[in-house]
């Protein structure tokens, strides 16, 4: 018989599992909603990126109907060839006039928005700075470039500005961050890299997926929150996360995106964003624009939860956004707090390395507009309960 050349996964698995760090995919019985079933258990959802409830809000579900039954329900083609329909056009240019930007492109998702982009602009002799908690898109991005890759410690602009006077000769030079970090829910300063990247002439990018819909005027990004826009040359969004459906876009100059229809892979060989799809991201834009009270919703929402972790004595770290991260530190206790809190009700996933440092891992919590505050305060119990049972909090 053949051996098995795959065999040394079984190895690695039982590893997984003798560290505590084994998961299996939790699986979502109906809607994806504030309060639902998940492995046909009631939970408090605190594990969404459904900032503000879009993926179940009346006016998407009728746009993505109504598409389905004039368009059908693919497209049969890559963008370039005979996939660009009327409604991904329309969508591009909704997107271009609410970020304040000439242009924008769509992709499929926003990781092959980042990855896409930054292997499309930059080559193997130009350099790269980028913080080191940038997503990961961001880092295979950077490595399928080819380029220099220079990473500075977590927002310390010194710390970059070294690496800036570090470089030798004249190569193209790109400035990128997270405008909030996906992990630990804190903001990139912005501001600070804008200098730094005009100070020496280098490409200055944002991915803004965590931002889209959250923060700025009517969920404009963090562009608009810090005031930046016309310095940022490249900034990525999303349209899986608070929009509510599926995938990313690049937003920028006509110039640059022209370009990436030209050389960005993903944009070349992935076939395009099926009708619904598009058509319910065009509803989204009108929904940030026309129901902001859905954003400060989601914002007070997010200060109750955040004080009253802060009160149990959890450590949340730097937090400045409804990503709320209950740092543990070890794996197998972020794990642990995982699971009992879903036989408590509340679904809060477990976080550990290599997403996170082996040292800092935790249960990231995503508070929603759509949560009440009886479901917020009963995910505190929960928390506060659980916690001291673990040991994780005073008791």
């Amino acid at each position: 018989m053949r051996p098995d050349p795959l065999a040394f996964l079984d190895r690695e698995l039982e590893s997984l599992k003798e560290q505590g760090l084994y998961r299996r995919l939790r699986v979502l019985d109906g809607e994806q909603k504030a309060h639902n079933s998940v492995d046909h258990r009631s939970v408090v959802n605190l594990s969404s990126n459904n900032y503000l409830g879009l993926t179940t809000h009346p006016r998407l579900r009728e746009r993505a109907l109504d598409a389905v039954s004039r368009l059908g329900v693919g497209t049969g083609s890559v963008r370039t060839i005979a996939g660009t329909m009327e409604l991904h056009m329309e969508l591009e240019r909704r997107l271009a006039d609410f970020k304040k930007t000439e242009a924008v492109v769509v992709f499929q998702s926003g990781f092959t928005a980042n990855a896409g982009t930054v292997s499309s602009i930059i080559g193997k002799d130009d350099v790269i700075i980028s913080d080191e908690l940038n997503h990961a898109s961001i880092i295979d991005g950077a490595r399928l470039s080819r380029a220099t890759i220079k990473v500075f410690p977590h927002k310390d602009v010194d710390a970059a500005r070294a690496l800036f006077k570090s470089i030798t000769g004249s190569p193209r030079t790109l400035l990128i961050t997270d405008g909030v970090f996906s992990m630990d829910g804190d903001l990139g300063p912005l501001p600070a890299l804008c200098d730094l990247a005009e100070e020496y002439g280098a490409i200055m990018m944002v991915d803004d997926a965590h931002a889209s819909g959250v923060f700025g005027t009517n969920g404009r990004g963090t562009v608009d929150h810090f005031g930046v826009h016309g310095r940022v040359d490249v900034q990525v969004g999303t349209l899986s996360k608070a929009i509510g459906a599926l995938g990313g876009y690049v937003a920028g100059s006509h110039a640059l995106i022209d370009f990436l229809h030209h050389r960005a892979r993903p944009f070349l060989f992935s076939t395009s964003h099926p009708p619904a799809v598009a058509a319910a991201c065009v509803a989204a834009i009108d929904v940030l624009l026309e129901e902001p009270h859905l954003i400060d919703q989601l914002w007070e929402n997010t200060r109750f939860f955040k004080a009253g972790l802060a009160a149990l004595g959890f450590n949340t770290g730097l937090s400045e956004s409804p990503i709320t991260p209950v740092i543990v530190g070890d794996g197998a206790l972020a794990m642990t707090l995982s699971d009992r809190l879903f036989q408590a009700g509340v679904f809060a996933q477990g976080i550990g390395f290599p997403t996170v440092g082996r040292d800092k891992a935790r249960v990231r919590t995503i508070v929603t507009a759509t949560h009440t505050r009886d479901e917020l305060q009963f995910a505190l119990d929960a928390f506060g309960k659980v916690g001291r049972e673990l040991g994780i909090i005073p008791s």
